[in-house]
């Protein structure tokens, strides 16, 4: 199974590979419908775990792919069953599948990947206590934080606008260029076909 995905319009397709640090209205009425689904069962409800095969078949990547991508610390390292199984969670394909937005969207390199996987943790740690605390100095300081790993994925993303724009720029040249070209040999061939045409009459006088 290729890794790989289509290019085709890939820049107008690109999801937020990282989720932001700071609950909404909706996140804050999600979690608060959860917990009192909770409290009213009396228990947590069961997360769901999933085989490496399945985690491969839903995100694309090869099960190659996902134990490198461990290995790397891009991804927490999977639970295992009592066979012995790599076990994961909803949230692991989500990470799985902002990786492979940053890595096949973006086009980063597994290095910036890591660098990014880092921030979105300090990030997931940050949107927990906000939901926790509501002192106002301390979340002042978590906006600091969070919006400085916004300007750094913004630069990362501007550099690779950066670079798409000036391929982008020579493949126009180079449009522009065979237009020319063609312009010119069709010209030509013009020319060639009039002479052609012209010829018999010279013969006859």
């Amino acid at each position: 199974m290729s890794d790989d995905q289509p290019n085709a319009q890939r820049w107008r397709a690109i999801p937020s590979a990282i989720p932001s640090a700071i609950p909404s209205a909706d996140d804050a009425s999600d979690d608060a419908s959860a917990d009192a689904s909770a409290d009213a069962s009396g228990e947590a409800p069961e997360e769901r775990f999933l085989r490496i095969d399945e985690v491969a078949r839903r995100t694309n990547l090869t099960k190659r792919t996902l134990r490198y991508y461990e290995e790397l610390g891009l991804l927490e390292p999977a639970q295992r069953s009592e066979g012995n199984y790599r076990l994961y969670s909803e949230s692991d394909v989500r990470a799985l599948e902002h990786i492979k937005a940053m890595r096949d969207l973006l086009g980063l390199e597994l290095k910036e990947i890591r660098e990014l996987v880092a921030a979105e943790l300090e990030r997931e740690r940050i949107r927990r206590q906000w939901q926790a605390d509501s002192n106002l100095e301390w979340r002042l300081t978590a906006l600091d934080e969070v919006e400085q790993v916004a300007r750094r994925e913004l630069e990362l993303l501007q550099e690779r606008l950066a670079g798409l724009e000036e391929m982008r720029g020579r493949l126009l040249e180079r449009m522009e260029r065979y237009q020319r070209t063609r312009g010119e040999i069709r010209a030509q061939l013009h020319d060639q076909r009039e002479a052609r045409k012209d010829e018999p009459q010279q013969a006859h006088s």
